[in-house]
């Protein structure tokens, strides 16, 4: 994914099988959005499942039936939490510009593919795994029109994380990379435990915009 214009700061594009039926979000001004999810494979032959926000002025919400396959092209964005049946705060889904129907799986583009240009909102929070692989976490901001933002958090790996490691607050990045879903626990009490799904950018490469410290450009690993 290229981008064309400086506006193109934020583009996905995702294909996979839809696995839920579409349910009412929001409206703005009398335009409904809907979320639906669906599960996008991997390379590895396991599979990501995203939530996917669209307007009924896009598709309606009765052709998104589960079992068939959809390719989406849109914005990864952040939203306050405005459904009262999730307990977070913030919420992250692909935002539907396009939305193609397929008799199957499409198997001749990558199907999980997103580029994002921002700014680090923090400073990224590098570490190692018990088993020494070398890990970076990356809050990037990025802007959008009417004065908005959205937040992504971002996972580097590798020459990757230690390259994050010397990015300060404020460093214009591009990344490219991935949209994957991560389950984990999150411990309510001493007999209590949740299970929880987090969305973040798993990075494949990214390169400075404005050159901060002499630092050098990365492109991946």
């Amino acid at each position: 994914m290229t981008p064309n214009t400086a506006l193109d700061n934020n583009m996905v594009s995702i294909s996979g099988k839809v696995i839920s039926n579409p349910e009412f979000s929001h409206e703005v001004y009398g335009e409904g959005f809907y979320i639906t999810y669906l599960r996008v494979p991997r390379l590895s032959e396991t599979y990501d499942e995203l939530p996917v926000i669209f307007s009924e002025r896009l598709v309606s919400p009765e052709e998104i039936i589960i079992d068939s396959y959809v390719s989406v092209e849109g914005q990864f964005r952040s939203y306050n939490n405005y459904n009262n049946k999730i307990g977070r705060k913030l919420m992250l889904l692909v935002f539907a510009r396009e939305i193609e129907f397929h008799d199957e799986e499409v198997t001749h583009k990558n199907p999980n593919q997103i580029f994002l240009n921002g700014y680090v909102c923090r400073k990224p929070q590098y570490r190692t795994t018990p088993f020494g692989r070398e890990i970076a976490d990356i809050l990037l901001a990025v802007n959008r029109a009417y004065n908005k933002s959205d937040y992504i958090p971002c996972i580097a790996w590798g020459r990757n994380a230690r390259y994050a490691s010397t990015f300060e607050v404020g460093d214009n990045i591009k990344i490219w990379g991935r949209v994957q879903s991560r389950v984990y626990q999150k411990k309510l009490s001493d007999d209590q435990v949740e299970e929880r799904v987090a969305y973040e950018i798993s990075v494949s490469k990214m390169e400075v915009v404005k050159e901060n410290n002499n630092k050098k450009e990365e492109k991946g690993d």
